[in-house]
């Protein structure tokens, strides 16, 4: 069983683990755990200065992934560009709701939340909760972008802001 899922991540391979984002696979190594022998993927996240290790046999259960395709990158950030669909539901349901699209990794429900949350400078202030789902949904989006396109976040945040400024205009 092992196997088949070894194949489908390899060390140096960028990937993304839902609750966490996009990380890159430092190596595959075992592990005794309980006086089990474990083979784990360790990831690091750059960006939080944290490492992962997940059982390469649990990796698809849990929800690991590779980066998206091109194809995937464009849906979401044509995704972008709709009309925001704010339900009228209570701000901690739908709190929740946005909450549990950023941790499913999907990067289309992550483009929703930055989509429905987004506000251009003439719309009201953000409350704070808002604004940290706003930017949580907004980072998860920007790094796959730029590790989908190879590099650097910089162009993705400036790629992804000019669909959203284009969108308001």
């Amino acid at each position: 069983m092992t196997k088949t899922k070894k194949s489908e991540f390899r060390a140096n391979e960028y990937v993304v683990y839902p609750a966490h984002g996009v990380g890159q696979i430092v190596s595959i190594e075992e592990q005794e755990i309980a006086g089990l022998k474990l083979e784990l993927f360790v990831i690091s996240f750059e960006k939080e200065k944290m490492t992962l290790r997940v059982p390469t046999n649990k990796a698809v259960t849990v929800g690991m992934r590779s980066l998206s395709s091109p194809e995937i990158v464009d849906k979401a950030l044509a995704t972008l560009k709709g009309k925001a669909r704010v339900k009228r539901a209570m701000w901690s349901r739908r709190a929740q709701e946005y909450e549990q699209k950023i941790n499913s990794g999907d990067l289309l429900a992550i483009a929703e939340v930055v989509r429905d949350l987004h506000r251009s400078d003439d719309q009201r202030e953000q409350s704070y909760s808002e604004r940290q789902l706003y930017e949580a949904a907004l980072e998860r989006l920007t790094r796959e972008v730029a590790a989908v396109a190879g590099g650097d976040e910089v162009v993705a945040q400036k790629q992804v802001n000019d669909v959203l400024v284009s969108r308001a205009a």
